[in-house]
């Protein structure tokens, strides 16, 4: 029997939409499944954003020639997907004997692999490119390649690009349990329908382990690791560039990025997570954000925090099955795991994509599309379109720019996102639906007040756009109201 399509993603996050977009690049029929409401929700939204220029990957793995390709073409991917991009540059600092050896190393690693612009500066040309770094900063390692994105931003704009390509997203779908057939690959959706497919791609995120088990015996598992961040406003003194810093002793260093918005993200600590779900900031990880980023700018107001969040990253690791027994290696594996088993084939597990994987999304999405694109024996679609028309939001307008727009019905102060922005996000082809899906698709709750003026608001345009009761939208959890719920 024919299958219904010729290719299932698993997941709607950036990876996933990326699969999706370059899966179409060729007459693949697509179709997108996401657990969640909303794409674009779990690991792509707890993210720095920072766009890598390669230096500091391994010779000769598929990480470092993905992400060197990637860095080159990031500002026209950008253009063509009308995301916008801040090439900032980054600094990464060391102070004292090992980080500044570690540094050395860095810089002749990035030569070797040919990563333009590469400086290794001393004090004095540190401060000229970077004024308020704290002193003893002994050297910093200069990459002019490197800059900012909004992840999720990204992520949904090459969804829309899939979808007005062909692709098809079904979302609030989970996969139950999947089998090999002759044909090809069966997927059960919580839906209680049946998906066959040629062929599987598993972009499944923290969760690519379980779902790689509903098929396979394990081979390999993903251990996450939590991470707390601090958002500051716009106010406060920003460095021209990223800032990374390699401390003197082994561990996590404070990262300083400044965001497309305005915002300063500051990140992160590095914790193993003991309990599933474990995404609740803790005091001792904000602490040591607060302090490492101190340590390198001493100038920063942190009075300016508007909002604080911890985020999951997948670490994966090899595991093989010994007397019945699941054994996890001691070592995570540090390429990008992009597999297709051999007794599986079609069937090409995404998993455990650590930075810079959103850098690489789109190259690791063509990179899986052309190998699956052979093995179906796929031709080129001559109608696939790369680009996304979208305008640019009034909040980021110039000021001029704003004042000689047509008259606008402001829903959120802190970002100036526009009624009519709202009411076009709740429309797109692939709408929003809650809260959270037009907070990343408009900007609303980004702000200052992170949407406490504007909140009401939304969820009154929800309820009228969608043709229910403001109360349909809301739900009972834990003994509060939560007023982002999909009816």
């Amino acid at each position: 029997m024919d299958a219904d399509v010729d290719v299932a993603v698993i997941g709607g996050g950036v990876l996933g939409c990326f699969a999706a977009r370059n899966l179409r690049r060729f007459n693949l029929r697509v179709q997108v499944v996401e657990r969640e409401f909303e794409l674009c929700g779990g690991i792509t939204k707890a993210n720095t954003g920072i766009v890598y220029s390669g230096y500091d990957t391994k010779p000769g793995s598929l990480k470092a020639r993905l992400t060197l390709r990637a860095s080159r073409a990031f500002p026209q991917l950008c253009r063509e997907l009308s995301v916008p991009f801040r090439p900032t540059g980054s600094l990464m600092t060391a102070a004292g004997p090992r980080a500044t050896g570690v540094l050395q190393k860095k810089y002749a690693t990035g030569l070797a692999l040919g990563v333009p612009g590469l400086v290794l500066l001393a004090p004095p040309q540190i401060a000229a490119l970077a004024p308020g770094l704290a002193p003893g900063v002994s050297a910093a390692l200069y990459s002019p390649g490197m800059g900012a994105v909004n992840p999720w931003e990204l992520g949904l704009a090459a969804a829309d690009n899939a979808q007005a390509n062909g692709a098809v997203f079904r979302t609030a779908t989970a996969v139950s349990a999947m089998e090999r057939r002759p044909e090809g690959y069966r997927l059960a959706l919580s839906d209680n329908t049946i998906l066959r497919a040629r062929a599987v791609v598993n972009a499944a995120g923290l969760s690519a382990g379980q779902v790689s088990e509903l098929l396979m015996p394990p081979y390999f598992q993903i251990r996450p690791t939590r991470g707390d961040y601090i958002i500051l406003d716009p106010r406060a003194q920003a460095p021209g560039c990223i800032i990374q810093q390699e401390p003197e002793q082994k561990g996590k260093g404070a990262t300083i990025v400044p965001t497309v918005d305005g915002n300063l993200l500051l990140g992160t600590s590095d914790e193993a997570v003991t309990r599933p779900g474990w995404t609740t900031t803790e005091a001792s990880g904000l602490d040591f954000v607060a302090r490492s980023a101190l340590a390198i700018l001493p100038g920063l107001d942190l009075s300016l925090t508007i909002r604080t969040f911890a985020a999951l990253r997948p670490n994966p690791y090899w595991v093989k099955t010994v007397d019945g027994a699941v054994k996890l290696s001691t070592r995570s594996i540090e390429d990008f795991l992009i597999d297709e088993p051999e007794d599986y084939p079609g069937f090409v597990n995404l998993a455990g994509i650590k930075t810079p994987g959103l850098t690489c999304a789109d190259e690791i999405g063509l990179y899986v599309a052309e190998r699956l694109a052979e093995r179906l024996g796929a031709v080129p679609n001559r109608k696939f379109d790369p680009s996304r028309e979208a305008g640019p939001r009034f909040g980021r307008l110039r000021p001029e720019e704003q004042m000689t727009s047509p008259p606008a019905t402001i829903v959120c102060r802190c970002q100036k996102v526009t009624e009519d922005e709202v009411r076009q996000a709740i429309r797109a082809p692939l709408p929003a639906t809650t809260i959270d899906g037009v907070k990343r698709r408009a900007g609303c709750g980004m702000g200052r007040c992170q949407g406490g003026y504007c909140t009401e608001h939304v969820l009154r345009l929800l309820a009228e756009e969608q043709g229910l009761p403001v109360g349909a939208l809301c739900k009972e959890q834990e003994g509060s109201w939560v007023v982002c719920a999909k009816p």
